[in-house]
């Protein structure tokens, strides 16, 4: 039997832990109990720990108390991750997690194992939202940023909330095969591998700095004039650039070129109308600035990797 800690701090996020627990728990239905999962909780102290939205969690047991090495060990994200500082919490992962048959993290947990060190020469995830700033905090991690979940050597990582669940069914398949996840994911209705990455759900292009600089002033520009044809040339006289200096400059300060901005904020200005709408594609198309139905179906494809059709389908 494997044994499965899931670390609770204040102000986790409760889907998050419950999401993976569920998951092994039903595996078990399916499972030889010699060969099953062991769930249980720590806490850093005693006594209730309080998740994020309100609830209280008694943990089933004590970080200094526990037992180790462990199989699996996991901490689930929350505002608790990035926001509070868990100094006794952090130690203990700095020798606990090395010790673990894999250790991970749900979501913003992954700053909690960044600041023990433990994401450092590795690939990881977080949540969408959060991946600028992971980067930011821990520059020797390689951070993917369309992933749902990661895999490296012993640690695995996953985007936020939900995906807690494909983090943990993965697992459930590398232990026992894909035949055993399939039917806990059947149970639990829903699907073994997502079609498509994080992108799908979040902006492609990030707000626009409210400093006026001559890019940020092109970058306004852009997003006012998206449904008109535009062009690198046409952008670099905005900024009364040459070219080939506004296209570097651009580029450092948005880290995207700017026909890679242009194509990103089309594709956001559909997909919010693809969401919001009934209109028909052929009017999201041009309302979006592409030439036709199908160079945005291309371009979806392409980044998000999925149709418009199945995109408005998933959003409605």
């Amino acid at each position: 039997m494997k044994r499965v800690a899931i670390v609770l701090y204040p102000d986790f996020l409760l889907l998050d832990m419950a999401g993976p627990v569920e998951v092994f728990s039903i595996a078990n239905r399916y499972l030889e109990p010699a060969h099953g999962y062991e769930v249980f909780t720590l806490g850093v102290d005693p006594g209730l720990v309080r998740a994020s939205c309100g609830v209280r969690i008694q943990a089933d047991g004590c970080l200094d108390k526990v037992d180790t090495p462990l199989d699996i060990l996991l901490v689930p994200g929350g505002p608790g991750a990035y926001n509070g500082r868990h100094p006794g919490l952090i130690n203990w992962l700095r020798h606990a997690a090395p010790a673990a048959g894999r250790y991970g993290s749900i979501c913003t947990g992954a700053f909690i194992l960044g600041h023990a060190g433990l994401l450092d020469d590795h690939q990881v995830t977080t949540h969408w939202h959060y991946t600028e700033r992971l980067i930011k905090a821990f520059p020797k991690a390689c951070v993917a940023t369309d992933q749902i979940y990661v895999h490296d050597r012993r640690l695995i990582t996953s985007g936020g909330v939900t995906a807690g669940i494909d983090l943990a069914l993965s697992i459930v398949a590398q232990d026992h095969g894909r035949k055993v996840a399939l039917d806990v994911a059947k149970v639990l209705l829903v699907v073994m591998r997502r079609q498509g990455g994080q992108a799908q759900f979040s902006p492609l292009v990030a707000t626009v700095a409210t400093q006026e600089s001559p890019i940020t002033a092109v970058q306004h520009y852009v997003l006012e004039h998206l449904e008109e044809p535009l062009c690198v040339e046409q952008l670099a006289a905005l900024a009364a650039m040459s070219v080939r200096h506004f296209s570097r400059v651009f580029a450092r300060q948005v880290q995207m070129t700017p026909l890679a901005f242009i194509q990103n904020a089309r594709i956001d200005r559909a997909r919010s109308l693809l969401e919001s709408t009934d209109l028909p594609f052929k009017t999201v198309a041009y309302k979006s600035g592409f030439g036709s139905v199908r160079q945005m179906r291309e371009l979806f494809s392409a980044r998000l990797g999925r149709t418009p059709v199945q995109y408005r389908h998933q959003f409605n």
